[in-house]
């Protein structure tokens, strides 16, 4: 019979079989642990803004997030898989020319990260499952009498943020990495540039020791904030992070952090470029996965041609890419703010069109803009 101990080795020989960099197991009985206790707290005081998928409940009124026990109750063992999405780019803190923006990092390449770790998750499950079902019947359902060989196939469910799992609590706890100050699982090689896998089971898989939390006494992250959206070690107010102005919001963004969303037109960078971690010679290295393979016209793209784009451009060049989320409307309100923030006169022609829009934020970006390059 297949040991725990087995499980775990097997699954982490079909996440290296899968590309992944990095795969370790957590016990589900990290219920008990305060970044999970916490959760419900931080979304009651109202940080999570507009992201109402983070509060969904179960039908007992729990938040999914927050609770296994209740999402999942079948759940025994957490495997997580992690990739490396490093580009060989400079960092959003290096470079800053007026006439371009920027585009977050994990956004650079041709294809969602979605689309590209499910299947990779899907082999590393295929390969437990089958070590587990004729050999290792699951403590919740096979009864004393039954014998290996009839016990039921274990239960297993494997995602990409669209779960109940908040990933990074249960990435530390499978030794993966350390939660950062920007609230970003950091491993000591490859620093934060990690994509996030998780695979739920049924099966008792023997867990890996916690990642130790190595940011000492560093609160670059922290001081590094324009919109000082990290409110404490390890805690982010959502409403005022860039990455969230920029992708999540919909609507107009509010006047009081525009100054400070500078050029990023998707996404933010700041937290991580600035972090020693991603920093420390020989650390994160360039990954090697096609799919994150950086589009050079994405990287530091000229705004110029960003505010040009008709929809079915943008729908053409952003197709497979996380930047399709903000959606069109959003981008050129994103591009507004960036061109109005480079203080360029030679932008005031794309604005004036921006300006016409007929979706009225984008327009009343534009005005913003304008008024601000004629200060």
């Amino acid at each position: 019979m297949v040991t725990s101990a087995q499980l775990a080795q097997i699954a982490k020989q079909a996440a290296a079989a899968a590309d992944f960099d990095l795969a370790g197991v957590a016990s589900v009985r990290a219920e008990d642990l305060p970044e999970l206790e916490a959760f419900p707290e931080w979304i009651e005081a109202g940080h999570a803004g507009e992201m109402k998928y983070l509060e969904k409940r179960t039908d007992t009124g729990k938040l999914r997030r927050a609770s296994l026990q209740h999402a999942a109750p079948w759940a025994r063992s957490v495997i997580v898989c992690a990739m490396n999405y490093n580009t060989d780019v400079p960092y959003s803190t290096e470079v800053r020319d007026p006439a371009r923006g920027w585009i977050s990092r994990y956004a650079l390449g041709p294809q969602d990260y979605h689309s590209s770790l499910l299947p990779r998750l899907r082999q590393v499950e295929a390969a437990v499952v089958q070590a587990a079902t004729v050999n290792y019947p699951t403590q919740e359902t096979a009864l004393p009498e039954m014998t290996t060989a009839q016990a039921p196939a274990p239960k297993t469910w494997c995602y990409v943020d669209t779960g109940p799992v908040i990933e990074r609590v249960y990435a530390k706890y499978a030794g993966i990495g350390w939660i950062g100050k920007n609230t970003c699982i950091i491993h000591p090689k490859l620093g934060s540039w990690v994509f996030l896998g998780v695979i739920l089971t049924s099966l008792e898989i023997a867990a890996d020791l916690p990642a130790p939390d190595r940011c000492g006494s560093c609160t670059r992250c922290i001081d590094a904030c324009p919109t000082q959206a990290l409110i404490a070690p390890g805690k982010m107010d959502a409403r005022r992070c860039i990455a969230y102005l920029t992708i999540e919001k919909r609507g107009e963004i509010p006047e009081e952090f525009r100054d400070d969303v500078g050029h990023q037109v998707f996404g933010c960078d700041i937290c991580q470029d600035v972090c020693p971690w991603n920093n420390k010679s020989g650390n994160a290295p360039a990954a090697t996965t096609l799919e994150f393979q950086a589009s050079e016209r994405l990287v530091h793209p000229e705004l110029a041609w960003l505010a040009g784009m008709t929809q079915e451009e943008f729908s053409q060049t952003f197709r497979g890419s996380p930047v399709k989320r903000t959606k069109f409307s959003g981008m050129k309100r994103n591009v507004a703010v960036a061109m109005g923030n480079s203080g360029n006169r030679e932008f005031l022609p794309a604005l004036e069109r921006l300006a016409a829009d007929q979706d009225a934020t984008v327009a009343e970006h534009a005005r913003w803009a304008i008024e601000k390059i004629r200060r």
